[in-house]
């Protein structure tokens, strides 16, 4: 007798077993879907939609799809707000400020975004990918590299960074992909190429920011400070900033290269600030330096104690009838030619605190080359 005709025997004649067994099937049945209702909802977005790529697209679209779910739980939608005095009442009032993106650079809740997503607002929240909503505090800003801090108490299993990259090897024709949130409509990917290298763009304080990635990927309001990333989903750039007359998409967006990120971020985490290398001094305006027919940076005060006076370069001072003597007008560092005060400033930043660099200047119609060892700057 095999097994199933020894099981009905046994059914037929104790009617309670064959009910004993269906309640069973049936418990064990519902507990089933109830774990796989559970599998649904706390696995993590990429792990819920990996299971439903289409057998049938092709090994480039199947990449993509891929790249963004694993990226996209690092990406963050921000909103910002600004306190208002009510005009009539007096009364201070909280009033949404703007939009943008991010990205989790640790799973310690640090969040890197943009300066001017976060320019004139007072507070900020970050949403995360599974929709949870946390206050913000502000760790600190680089307004000269567009570049911002934030940091949230979010529990680590929901924090996700992204892998980190690097800028220095990128290509043109690379391709790219951009995740960010533009008009509010967040988790967006747009993809493209990079379209060129070693732009220069300005940051809201005036200052340059070089070494800057161009793409053709479509880069729209809110994309700002959202991530730029390679084939391989790693972190290449940071979006920053469109080249367009109507304030759209227009085929031109540029992100801060990852190289730069690397630098400020960590210093901004531990420091809440940046620590620039340099010289210690004040420089004229480039306006009354061209207008006086110098080439160059022309220093107006050389601090006591500061980098600059321990290598001996001169300030302009009044001599003793009270006429002006023009000071130092530096010219090089480490014979790379300077003409402005933002040519000078990058350049000394690509050194560190400590280091030693050759400052040429011009003096009394000669050339001199002095040896400087960089400061930090407050």
């Amino acid at each position: 007798m095999d097994f199933f005709t020894f099981v009905k025997d046994r059914m037929s004649e104790n009617p309670m077993l064959l009910f004993r067994a269906a309640r069973w099937l049936l418990l064990a049945t519902v507990l089933f879907f109830l774990w796989l209702a559970g599998w649904f909802a706390f696995a993590g977005p990429g792990e819920q939609r990996l299971a439903l790529i289409r057998e049938d697209l092709d090994a480039d679209e199947r990449e993509t799809i891929q790249l963004f779910q694993r990226a996209s739980p690092s990406v963050v939608f921000i909103t910002t707000m600004a306190v208002r005095r009510d005009l009539f009442s007096f009364n201070l009032l909280e009033l949404p400020q703007g939009t943008g993106s991010g990205f989790i650079w640790s799973d310690q809740g640090y969040i890197v975004t943009n300066f001017h997503v976060l320019q004139g607002a007072n507070t900020a929240r970050v949403t995360l990918a599974d929709q949870s909503s946390w206050e913000a505090e502000l760790v600190g800003v680089e307004p000269d590299k567009d570049l911002a801090v934030l940091k949230i108490d979010a529990p680590r299993a929901r924090l996700r960074p992204l892998p980190i990259g690097s800028s220095h090897d990128l290509a043109v024709g690379q391709k790219v992909f951009a995740i960010g949130n533009p008009f509010g409509f967040d988790q967006t990917l747009t993809t493209g190429v990079i379209s060129g290298l070693g732009r220069e763009i300005r940051s809201v304080t005036g200052r340059t920011i070089q070494g800057v990635i161009q793409t053709d990927a479509a880069i729209n309001p809110g994309n700002s400070g959202g991530p730029l990333l390679d084939s391989r989903g790693r972190l290449i750039g940071v979006n920053t900033a469109i080249y367009s007359p109507s304030g759209a998409y227009a085929g031109i967006g540029f992100a801060v290269p990852v190289d730069t990120v690397k630098r400020v971020v960590p210093q901004i985490i531990r420091y809440g600030r940046v620590i620039r290398p340099g010289l210690g001094i004040r420089v004229a305006a480039d306006q009354l330096t061209a207008r006086l027919g110098l080439r160059g940076v022309l220093v107006l005060d050389v601090p006591p104690g500061s980098a600059a006076a321990r290598a001996g370069i001169r300030p302009t001072r009044y001599d003793e009838r009270g006429i002006i003597q023009l000071g130092d007008v530096i010219i090089g560092v480490n014979d790379q030619p300077v003409q402005t005060s933002d040519e000078l400033f990058n350049l000394l930043e690509a050194h560190q605190v400590g280091e030693t660099v050759t400052i040429t200047v011009q003096r009394d119609g000669q050339t001199r080359r002095l040896p400087v060892t960089l400061q930090a700057l407050q």
